[in-house]
């Protein structure tokens, strides 16, 4: 029990009077209206520095509470600060009242008591001001894309939640993203007036529902902790949350109320901030601190909710209910001056008005950003080894970890900004290491660059450096290291992002992971067959624009669109019409992107032979664990990393065989999918010379599979043995690449093939009396209920499911109409799941249905191929002898030839595929030796061109 004599007299007093000291002293912190020389300067000093994106679940109020930022800083009038939503500087966003694309803005601040740079803990200060790089970041799942692209380049994240909702399945994905990026979060709970006035709870409910959240804030950053990151989970007590209300312009945190109280008393503002949080209880009969909430059997009230909501209480009260007088009262004994117009006001407005004047909302949150979060010299000296992917010591390394505005230039481009000159993007990225400047030479190093090769890699000079402010732009002549930065005249050389470099020996910086996958897929066509060269460049264009689009072309002409979810796919379809393309379009019903996979090992070993007949290829198939799969996506296990490393985290944790996990050649697709090429050969020559070769078979054929040429998963193809022609010239890339893809492609034909289906987890918001209508929705579409909470101090439930992506078209809509509108879903992807239906090789089953359609689609023939047409022999695994015999057999006639085969094949096998192949293949059956083809193969009509299927 603690008793400091200064604040004895606190229990004469009312709450409210002991705050007529707020604003008798506080000088609130100051934006100016700033000039980018300004601006420029403070870049100089990167300790002064705060790259911050603001990241939440949809609708929490991101855009809202950044408005009071903006306000302050007189880029938009205080009258319209948290209706004006300036970050949403698009048309749709306005009109639907969502984010839409990240939006950068820089703000000048200034901290007014130089004592406060006392509270920077572990980090250097130059002086008071500080230059605020601020990104707005969309809330939709469907955007999480936008959000990724904005935490690359950002240090630290203001995590917005709503009081009531509470943390919802985007709050959790953005911190993830954030925290796997390592960045330090602080937290602003918000809505505090929804509360207030529509839940119209107590002070000790609305305690419990702020320290649930935060609790729940607290279990996410837990989860993902990070040795390097140390303990970054947020404490009311320590400046790291603040509570308001976006849209009313106030907030607070217990730092500004312990510092107020403080002063008037003489005590110190850090033990004044621990009594301010928790269980801790200011007894008016003893005059002291106690933690027990009773005294002589009458319950003692929360220094909380005495000292800090009790006023906030007070005002609501005395505005809401009309009461004039104490209205009055209270303004005179807080010392709030209000303008004659405010003063006229009544209920709300009125609120607002005093509110914003009491508790400033960006006065709160700049204090949390300049205290609490780190500065791009201290943040990049430990997200330099998860940034860079070359050596920790190299001079871009250096360079990095330095923040070294002297340094080699590695600037990360994370995302393409449209400009209004159409068709053409500002690159927007963050200076890491060296100084950025309007004409300098730089190497555009690509997602694929690999150092010392060419391939992805262009040398080109930056037209312009521009400052990112919002919808506009202003031109700055350089940027040094530590700062966000939008680049003119290099679009054209990057699709999405990459790596800007003068250095000629620099490794790329790591590419970004997407919490997203783009599952949701349209077709396009032009209405004017004349439109089609707008809509190819408008395609280019649209898949630029958006980090997570992916737009292709099937071979049977359709351009295609895919998208993380329905909204995603109807806004990026939208800006290709009017923006991108300009041309009227036919669209497509949505289809869903499946994965192909397999169920089991091979049931024989898969043996392929080259177009000249000189190369033999063995492979079996055999499924991923997936757990590892998961691991492989999340960038956990990736091709990257040092194969030592990596085969033992694959020995202990998923039980490879050392050898094994030491020599996977690759992985696939686009070298960083869940499928792996392992080398299982025991002493084969000229191995390595087709290794190159037999990669971009794998590539190929884990691109487009054989089921229905969608990419595959979760596979793993150990090659066997190969037997190769001792003349370089007989085992080029034209004739081993394509004899790879189809003897991949046998091999997985024979492990039980599936279809694996994207999942959707959709968390859902409904009163209790609408529940029944959600059930019956998510029974229809195959859903799957497996968590129901009611939300405390409120009727809201919130049911989790998984939604097959395929039943989630119309989802919402459905939903609506059954709920009668109040229920609010959010889906995210979550997972792949085996297609129930059948098998996909079985065309009267419902999977073999749902492939007949996509191949048909996609215009290639609707059978799916069998293994007769893609391989040359199936062979018993562990039958070397056998195959030499089989391979050495020279009788000229299909009996003879069928009675061996039966001789060797094993009990009960349908030895009619092996002969069917036989004659499908002018090389069947040859000898070692070149020689005639037998008379058994006629003249070859059947065979398989560069591995092509049909």
């Amino acid at each position: 029990m603690v008793n400091p004599s200064p604040i004895d007299n606190m229990a004469t007093r009312t709450s409210v009077s002991l705050l007529v000291v707020q604003l008798q002293y506080a000088d609130h912190h100051h934006f100016y209206s700033f000039t980018t020389e300004e601006i420029r300067q403070l870049m100089d000093k990167p300790c002064n520095v705060r790259n911050m994106s603001v990241i939440a679940h949809v609708d929490h109020g991101k855009s809202t509470l950044t408005d009071s930022l903006l306000s302050k800083a007189g880029i938009i009038s205080t009258a319209k600060a948290g209706d004006q939503r300036a970050t949403d500087t698009r048309a749709d966003e306005q009109e639907r009242g969502i984010t839409i694309k990240s939006t950068a803005i820089s703000l000048f601040g200034q901290l007014p008591d130089p004592e406060d740079i006392k509270d920077i803990v572990g980090q250097k200060t130059d002086g008071t001001d500080f230059l605020i790089n601020l990104i707005d970041s969309p809330g939709h799942v469907d955007f999480s894309s936008e959000v990724t692209a904005a935490l690359r380049v950002t240090d630290g994240a203001l995590v917005v939640v709503d009081t009531v909702e509470g943390v919802c399945v985007q709050t959790e994905t953005v911190l993830r993203q954030a925290l796997g990026e390592r960045i330090k979060p602080v937290v602003i709970i918000n809505k505090v007036d929804r509360a207030l006035l529509e839940l119209q709870v107590s002070k000790e409910d609305l305690y419990q529902s702020f320290s649930r959240t935060i609790e729940s804030v607290n279990v996410i950053i837990s989860t993902y902790f990070d040795k390097s990151l140390g303990d970054v989970q947020v404490y009311p007590d320590r400046g790291t949350v603040a509570f308001g209300s976006g849209l009313h312009g106030w907030a607070f945190t217990i730092r500004q109320f312990a510092s107020r109280y403080a002063k008037k008393f003489g005590v110190d503002r850090n033990k004044m901030m621990e009594r301010l949080w928790g269980d801790n209880f200011f007894n008016p009969a003893t005059k002291k601190w106690t933690k027990n909430g009773t005294y002589e059997g009458k319950q003692l009230e929360r220094a909380f909710n005495q000292f800090i909501l009790d006023p906030i209480f007070k005002i609501f009260a005395a505005v809401m209910n009309f009461k004039k007088e104490e209205t009055a009262t209270l303004l005179e004994k807080l010392n709030l001056k209000l303008s004659a117009d405010d003063r006229e006001k009544e209920g709300k407005q009125l609120l607002k008005a005093v509110m914003r004047t009491f508790l400033p909302a960006a006065d709160a949150l700049l204090e949390m950003m300049i205290l609490h979060l780190p500065s791009p010299v201290t943040a990049q000296k430990y997200r330099a080894e998860t940034l860079y992917e070359g050596p920790v010591d190299d001079a871009a390394a250096i360079g990095i970890r330095d923040c070294d505005p002297k340094g080699p230039l590695m600037l990360y481009v994370s995302k393409m900004v449209p400009t209004s000159d159409k068709g053409r993007f500002y690159a927007f990225g963050r200076v890491f290491s060296g100084t950025v400047k309007s004409g300098i030479k730089v190497r555009i190093q690509g997602p694929n660059y690999v150092p010392g090769r060419k391939e992805d890699l262009f040398v080109k000079a930056i037209q312009r450096t521009v400052l990112m402010m919002g919808g506009k732009v202003e031109p700055i002549d350089d940027m040094p290291a530590g700062n966000i930065v939008g680049l003119v005249g290099i679009d054209q050389f990057l699709l999405k992002s990459g790596t800007l470099t003068t250095l000629d020996t620099a490794h790329n910086l790591k590419v970004m992971k997407f919490s997203v996958s783009p599952v949701v897929q349209r077709s396009v066509q032009c209405k004017n067959a004349q439109d089609l060269p707008k809509l190819v460049e408008g395609l280019k264009r649209l898949s630029k624009s958006d980090p997570c689009v992916l737009t292709s072309t099937s071979e049977s002409g359709e351009h295609v669109v895919a998208g993380a979810g329905e909204l995603h796919l109807e806004i990026c379809l939208n800006d290709l019409e009017n923006d991108h393309a300009g041309v009227p379009l036919i669209i497509s019903d949505p289809v869903v992107a499946f994965r192909e996979t397999v169920g089991a090992k091979s049931s024989m070993t898969a043996l392929s032979k080259s177009p000249n007949k000189h190369n033999r290829i063995y492979m079996e198939a055999e499924p991923i664990d997936e757990e590892l799969c998961k691991e492989i996506e999340g960038g956990k296990v990736s091709p990257r990393d040092d194969f030592k490393a990596r085969a033992r985290i694959l020995a202990d944790d998923f039980g490879w065989d050392v050898t094994d996990a030491r020599k996977i050649w690759t992985f696939g697709p686009d070298t960083v999918g869940a499928n792996l090429l392992v080398d299982q050969t025991k002493a084969v020559q000229y191995l390595n010379e087709i290794k190159d070769s037999m990669v971009s078979g794998f590539q190929w054929a884990t691109r487009e599979g054989p089921v229905a040429e969608e990419p595959m998963r979760a596979i793993r193809f150990n090659i066997m043995d190969v037997t190769l022609h001792a003349d370089s010239i007989h085992r080029g890339t034209g004739q081993i690449m394509p004899t790879t893809r189809r003897v991949l492609y046998a091999a997985s034909l024979l492990a039980e093939p599936g279809l694996l289906e994207p999942v959707f987890l959709v968390e859902i918001q409904v009163p209790e009396q609408a529940m029944g209508g959600v059930y019956g929705v998510l029974t229809r579409r195959r859903g799957h209920v497996f968590g129901e909470e009611q939300r405390p101090g409120t009727p809201l439930f919130t049911i989790k499911a998984y939604l097959p992506v395929m039943e989630s078209f119309g989802f919402n809509a459905d939903l609506r109409q059954a709920t009668s509108g109040q229920a609010f879903p959010q889906m995210v992807f979550d997972h792949w799941q085996i297609l129930p239906g059948g098998s996909p090789l079985d065309p009267t089953s419902k999977t073999g249905g749902i492939v007949q359609t996509m191949r048909k689609r996609k215009g290639i023939k609707v059978e799916v191929p069998g293994v007769e047409n893609v391989s040359y022999f199936l062979l018993d695994p562990d039958s070397r002898l056998k195959q030499k015999q089989l391979l050495t057999c020279r009788d000229s006639t299909t009996t003879s030839c069928k009675r061996l085969i039966q001789g060797l094949s094993k009990p009960g096998a349908d030895t009619s595929l092996v002969t069917s192949s036989c004659r499908q293949t002018s090389w069947a059956i040859p000898s070692h030796r070149p020689r005639k083809r037998s008379r058994l193969c006629g003249n070859g009509e059947g065979a398989i061109k560069m591995g092509r299927l049909y």
